[in-house]
């Protein structure tokens, strides 16, 4: 995907009341626009990732596959508060020239879309033929097409919901906790808080899979062994693989934007603000999904016109929009033709 910037030099207001003077987005585009600029597939990315979405969903992406440089134009922004490149905790303050670290102000899913609107403008799309996006990714995507109902044909929410949970939001907590519980996590330094961040990734992973993926792929196989277990190893790696690519202060900052998320706020509740869409809409659940679970996407595609809800068996958990690629595809595909709605 080629890599790009959007600078945006104008002061927005945030929905907390607080001004952002001014952003930056990296994103990353694959394919063409065509003639008439009907071939829009605008992908919203999750919590940690970035806006190269081929290399954390290639199964989807890609020559030959379901979204299809050679047919389509596809877009992925990485978000406001990420650390890829947008504007985040991590940038210069231009009102004090030095790093905002906690001096970043709060943001939420839709101060997160109202920069992605802005990147529409500039790049002068006015129709996305596919708006798709998971867990955090469905969240924005459900904001933008609520706020922009015309401009959205088609819309492809994967393991997400209309406000976050009680559930999410004590996860959250929980590894904003951990963080806490790092003594030097609010140094003002680019490297603190790792030990925190660490600890608070293992926790996110209780909630990404479940019972049965840690049971069929960390068990172990030594009846004698008494420590040192293959689960135990497996927290440990994944935490420091998401140091070393991760910032602490964009974590904190990410989490509590998600803990945010709540469609019907300000819009007279969750059903009203369901109603303003006026996409097609596929919305799919994962049946061993704890984080954000089945009764939540089935109440989307309820209230949601024109939605329709297909759930998928994976022991893989949340993480399942992700991996199940295959099974996504062919859903996807269905609901395609089976209204019509594909481009040529």
């Amino acid at each position: 995907m080629e890599n790009k910037n959007f600078k945006y030099n104008d002061t927005i207001l945030l929905e907390s009341g607080d001004l952002l003077p001014g952003f930056q987005l990296n994103y990353s585009t694959l394919g063409k626009l065509n003639a008439d600029k009907s071939n829009v597939i605008w992908v919203c990315h999750a919590l940690t990732a970035n806006s190269d979405a081929i290399s954390w969903w290639d199964g989807m992406i890609g020559e030959g596959k379901l979204f299809d440089p050679s047919k389509h134009f596809i877009i992925c922004a990485n978000i406001l508060g990420s650390c890829y490149g947008s504007t985040g905790p991590l940038d210069i303050n231009p009102n004090t020239h030095k790093l905002y670290f906690l001096d970043f102000p709060q943001i939420t899913i839709r101060d997160m879309v109202q920069a992605l609107d802005k990147l529409r403008l500039d790049l002068e799309i006015t129709k996305i033929h596919t708006l798709v996006g998971g867990s955090l990714g469905g969240q924005q995507a459900m904001e933008w097409a609520i706020s922009q109902p015309e401009i959205v044909h088609n819309l492809i929410l994967l393991a997400t919901n209309a406000q976050h949970s009680p559930w999410g939001i004590a996860f959250n907590e929980s590894q904003r906790m951990a963080i806490m519980a790092d003594p030097t996590w609010k140094n003002e330094d680019p490297e603190t808080g790792k030990a925190g961040l660490k600890a608070a990734r293992a926790i996110a992973l209780l909630s990404y899979r479940n019972y049965e993926a840690y049971w069929n792929t960390q068990s172990d196989t030594d009846i004698e062994k008494k420590d040192h277990y293959k689960a135990q190893s497996y927290q440990q790696y994944q935490g420091e693989k998401l140091i070393n690519r991760f910032n602490v202060h964009s974590y904190w900052y990410l989490t509590k934007a998600m803990d945010s998320h709540h469609v019907g706020r300000s819009r007279g509740g969750v059903k009203n603000a369901l109603a303003q869409i006026k996409a097609n809409t596929l919305v799919i659940g994962i049946v061993s999904d704890v984080l954000f679970p089945v009764e939540e996407q089935k109440k989307l595609a309820e209230l949601i016109p024109n939605g329709i809800y297909v759930e998928i068996d994976s022991f893989y958990g949340h993480d399942g929009f992700l991996i199940e690629t295959k099974e996504i595809e062919f859903i996807i595909k269905d609901f395609y033709q089976s209204s019509n709605k594909i481009q040529a």
